[in-house]
């Protein structure tokens, strides 16, 4: 049975993997790397000095091993090539690597002052060691999405570079996280959205949606308080950023169904308003649109207004419509599916996963 209580997806301690080419000492790892010792801002949370950024197609050693794009090499046999020291004794984290001999990982922090020498040494670490009689064995870490070695660089974007105003926003972020995980999954609010698939989620292009019902939600508004809402939406936005492929930069997009919703007639703008105050400044730079349909071009200019609480940039990710030729380009849909579903809701309920194992009783 599952746990009724939702924590974060993205866990406070990473992971460790470990990669011996003993089999194999002359084979290339089957990585793309990046180099994270160029001085720049976004990469001063980063453990090390060399991330994996893509993995090449094959039965590569990497694949094997089941190495992952954000992967950091923290060690070459041994040898610590770390920005500074871990925050955890590697006994108390998860090591994903199966049947590989040990090897005691240094924790020193290995820093020259010259931009570039520790990515260039890391390197020649690795081609010393591979033509040598000794085994190559390297040493990663895995951090998860939301962890600052990842989220840093967006927090940094969404406050335009300022390193004083980035870390206040992450800071409360983290102290948000705190106090709002775990979700109780079993409130009452929480259950009726859920069964009524109120919020879902509908995952058939590389960035998921988080499909709202704004219909429903306001069929609910006597049973649902509007913090149980802005768990739900909490909660998908949470599950959909955890699969992204590359944790250094997670997208979601949003959905608004307002089938059969006035605008200008009972349309609750204080919903939005807290989920944009739990979204803005806790999943910065993650949007990619958020699209609202269908809106009537005559109405679009009232909801640009009713949304003015919105900031500017996240705004140039809106795009309200009445036109089915814009929501799917948006959002990389297939329109001909779309039509032969009956239409977008229809299209919707066909592709959501609305979360049944979250349902109790």
């Amino acid at each position: 049975m599952p746990s009724p209580l939702f924590e974060s997806t993205s866990p406070e301690k990473p992971s460790l993997l470990s990669i011996c080419f003993k089999e194999d000492p002359k084979a290339s790892l089957g990585a793309h790397l990046h180099n994270c010792d160029k001085g720049n801002m976004e990469d001063m949370f980063v453990p090390s000095y060399a991330t994996v950024s893509g993995l090449v197609e094959g039965d590569t050693i990497a694949r094997q091993a089941g190495v992952q794009v954000g992967d950091f090499i923290v060690a070459v046999n041994g040898a610590g090539f770390r920005r500074f020291a871990p925050d955890y004794p590697a006994s108390e984290l998860e090591n994903l690597t199966k049947s590989l001999e040990e090897v005691t990982l240094s924790d020193d922090a290995v820093v020259s002052k010259k931009v570039g020498d520790n990515y260039a040494a890391l390197l020649a670490k690795i081609k010393e060691i591979k033509s040598s009689e000794t085994p190559l064995f390297l040493s990663l870490e895995r951090h998860g999405w939301d962890a600052r070695a990842h989220s840093w660089t967006r927090f940094l974007k969404a406050r335009d570079n300022d390193v004083p105003a980035a870390m206040m926003m992450i800071q409360n972020h983290e102290a948000w996280k705190t106090k709002t995980f775990p979700i109780d999954l079993t409130a009452p609010g929480v259950q009726s959205l859920l069964k009524l698939k109120a919020v879902s989620e509908v995952d058939v292009t590389e960035i998921p949606t988080v499909y709202v019902n704004y219909g429903k939600l306001q069929s609910l508004e006597s049973e649902v308080k509007p913090e149980e809402v802005v768990q739900t939406f909490v909660i998908f936005t949470e599950m959909m950023l955890q699969r992204a492929p590359d944790p250094r930069c997670p997208k979601t997009c949003q959905f608004i169904d307002l089938s059969g919703v006035s605008i200008t007639q009972g349309f609750r703008v204080d919903i939005l308003k807290q989920i944009y105050a739990a979204f803005e400044p806790n999943y910065p730079e993650t949007l990619h649109k958020m699209v609202m349909y269908p809106v009537s071009k005559t109405v679009a200019y009232t909801s640009k207004m009713l949304l003015s609480f919105v900031n500017e940039q996240t705004q140039k990710k809106f795009v309200i419509t009445d036109n089915l030729d814009v929501v799917c380009t948006e959002l990389g849909w297939d329109k001909a599916e779309v039509e032969a579903c009956g239409g977008v809701t229809d299209f919707m309920h066909k592709h959501e996963k609305a979360g049944n194992a979250m349902i109790f009783g």
